[in-house]
Parts: C-alpha cells; structure tokens; sequence
C-alpha cells in the first residue's frame, strides 16, 4: 500500500487497543493511538487521519461528547465502539455523526473490511460535493437552491417537497447510516412516532424514481435495525 489509510484507534484499555493496532498494522494500514479525548484531539493536530474508532465509554470526556465535538468541524469517518449492545448508544451515536458501531469482542475480518468500506466510501462521498448548492452523484445533479433534481441527461425529475428534503439530506450525508427518527425531523421538522411509517414510504418513492430497479437498489440503501444510507455510485453493489 503505497499511500496507508490510517486509522487512530481511541481506547482506554492498553489491551485492547493493542490488539486493534496489531489488527490493522497486519493489514498495511498506518495507525496512532489514544487512551483518552486529550490524547485524540492531539492525534488529530498532528495527522491526517482517514477514520476513528473510538471507544464509547473512556475516562473522562466520553465518546459519545467526544464524537459530538468532532461533528461540529469535521467529517471524519468514525466507527463508534461499546463492550454491549445497547440500542439506545447505537441510535444515539449514530444520530449524532457516526458512520457505524461495532461491539466487543471483536472479529478481525469483518471489522477490517467494514472499516475498509467505510473509508472508501467516505473519500468517495467527498467528490460528490461542490459547494452548498450542487449534490452529484452518477450522472444525476440534485440543485439545493433551485430543489430541482435531473438526470444524467439533464432531464427534470420530478420530486414533492419530502422526496427532495429527504434525498438531499441522505446524499449531503452519503455513506451514513441515519435513523428514521433523525430523517423523519429533516424531512418535516416534527417529533415522529419511533416506527413511523413516513420515511419508509418516501425511500420508496424515491426508489422508483432513482434507482434502475427498485427493488435492488444501489443508491438507497436500508441498513437493518436502523434506517437508511446513501451509497456513493463508486461503491454501490
């Protein structure tokens, strides 16, 4: 690997992070890391990082304050990380920013093929992005002054005012994953049921108008448990 990703690992336990370390460097990847937030913010100053796995649950500031600062400047891909499954971490951190959650104890391979997905996916969402007006993605231009979306032909499709408001926020946020919850708050600006049916509908609008077959979507992806993503094209299976 000519170029390495690299990847700070922020964990407290020295364990732990040892092994992530030893999980990554064994695949080609370059990696720093840190036991707490003081320690990241520092990492951060001082490297060009391409994803964080950052822990949960660490010694004073914990991750999920961590990750809320980190939102307020930067796009960083970052996989959030707990030693349980509880839900409520999940959704919370994936609704303030995060790209992913795993759980202890990990799997070497699918955490390093989930990590390295995530970060191609990330850089490649960064070149669908010019400016604040324009989204592109594979031909298509979705223009946020004008709400106007159209094809790779420069055909308009026509969209209602929900179908665009929930397109531009999935694609402005291409490659991660979002609740409905936190779709259902862009898309209307009004506190939802937990299981309202609403974004589900409009994916599905969405998909007839986007995708070549609706029903094997590329760009519109349902991520089980949670909710949506938008896939960039160069990744789309």
């Amino acid at each position: 690997m000519v170029d390495p990703y690299h990847v700070l690992v922020v964990e407290d336990e020295a364990v732990t992070r040892m092994t992530l370390t030893s999980y990554f460097e064994a695949a080609g990847y370059r990696v720093s890391e840190a036991a707490d937030g003081e320690a990241m913010h520092e990492a951060l100053k001082h490297a060009a990082i391409d994803l964080i796995l950052l822990d949960i649950k660490l010694p004073g500031e914990d991750g999920l304050s961590l990750l809320r600062k980190i939102r307020q400047s930067s796009d960083i891909a970052i996989i959030m990380v707990t030693s349980n499954g509880d839900p409520i971490d999940r959704v919370l951190g994936l609704e303030l920013g995060a790209h992913d959650y795993v759980t202890k104890p990990f799997h070497s391979r699918e955490l390093l093929a989930r990590v390295k997905n995530l970060i191609r996916m990330t850089r490649a969402a960064g070149t669908t992005r010019t400016g604040d007006s324009k989204l592109f993605f594979d031909g298509w231009t979705l223009d946020r002054t004008a709400r106007r979306l159209t094809d790779a032909e420069g055909t308009d499709v026509p969209l209602t005012r929900a179908e665009f408001d929930l397109l531009a926020t999935l694609l402005a946020n291409a490659g991660r994953a979002m609740s409905r919850d936190s779709l259902l708050d862009h898309v209307s600006h009004r506190d939802g049921e937990p299981y309202d049916r609403t974004i589900d509908v409009l994916v599905g609008r969405l998909r007839r108008k986007i995708e070549a077959n609706s029903k094997d979507p590329r760009y519109l992806i349902t991520v089980h448990g949670i909710g949506y993503l938008f896939a960039p094209a160069s990744n789309a299976a």
